[in-house]
């Protein structure tokens, strides 16, 4: 082989060398690319996974069971329970007891002698608070006829409005039922269990859920009016949680101020719910919350 023909391979050995060193640096440039790319993406995840209601917009609903809220309570140095001049609360002796129940010996401790029938004298009282015996009070309705004595017509009561048909529960049963499920939150089966254990009412899972329509009918007024003084008042509290209602996803948005405050469901979380309940709309005053973009939207009020 030649000068002239080694020259010519060394210069085509060179050029394939060269060409692979800029192909490599080129899949080096193009991995640390994606290197780059997948450490922004675990950094936006992490970012994400690490935030809950605490410290985001999201509800406490989205928290999952993993989360347990941490306190931010300090030490305070001070033992646990009852402190060094607080007021204790218990329950009183009161002077006109519904029932008494005395307790007489019946024999002399020292010579058995009997004492059935001497007078004695009280020295301790006890008393026992407790519900009496559960049971449902009937009240029977009657109509009469009278028959009149000037013209001879037969004249007939009328039973009460609340009185509708032959047998019903009343009012307090009513009520009972409510408060189990909407403020205690007791589903509807598990109050009607309670119901009949306690009182021994008999009230099926679709009757709470009418008493509870019944009840929210009647309430519309005091909701609407407790809206419109949110809606005028001088500062308020806005925020929202998931909630489910027949199996689907929901939003409970919530405002109040100091002494009032107003709940409302919807199936949006944003700005079609906040229209809708009807109070953000209508708010002059200064507002306080999570900083939701749907609230900032609101420029005719203050925003913290």
């Amino acid at each position: 082989m030649g000068e002239h023909e080694r020259s010519v391979d060394w210069e085509a050995a060179y050029r394939a060398l060269q060409a692979a060193y800029e192909a490599q640096g080129q899949q080096l440039a193009q991995a640390l690319e994606t290197i780059a790319q997948q450490a922004q993406r675990i950094a936006d995840l992490e970012a994400r996974l690490a935030k809950d209601s605490h410290n985001s917009s999201k509800p406490p609903s989205s928290d999952g069971l993993g989360r347990r809220p941490r306190s931010l309570r300090r030490p305070s140095g001070r033992r646990t329970g009852g402190q060094a001049g607080h007021r204790g609360q218990t329950l009183p002796l009161v002077e006109t007891p519904d029932a008494v129940v005395r307790h007489a010996p019946t024999a002399c401790a020292q010579c058995q002698a009997r004492l059935e029938g001497l007078a004695g004298t009280v020295v301790e009282r006890r008393q026992v608070h407790d519900w009496p015996p559960p049971r449902l009070e009937v009240t029977e309705h009657q109509v009469e006829a009278v028959r009149c004595p000037a013209c001879g017509a037969l004249a007939r009561g009328s039973f009460p409005a609340e009185v509708r048909a032959p047998v019903q529960y009343g009012p307090r049963v009513r009520a009972a039922a409510v408060y189990l499920n909407q403020y205690q939150l007791v589903p509807e089966e598990r109050t009607s269990e309670a119901l009949a254990d306690l009182f021994g009412a008999a009230v099926s899972d679709g009757t709470i859920a009418s008493w509870v329509g019944q009840a929210s009918a009647q309430l519309a007024p005091a909701v609407a009016r407790i809206a419109d003084l949110v809606a005028a008042g001088a500062h308020q509290h806005a925020d929202e949680t998931g909630i489910h209602v027949q199996g689907k996803l929901h939003w409970l948005h919530v405002n109040s101020t100091r002494w009032l405050t107003h709940l409302a469901w919807h199936r949006q979380r944003g700005r079609a719910a906040t229209e809708a309940i009807g109070i953000w709309p209508r708010f002059r005053g200064w507002a306080t919350h999570d900083r939701w973009a749907s609230y900032d939207a609101y420029a005719h009020c203050q925003h913290s």
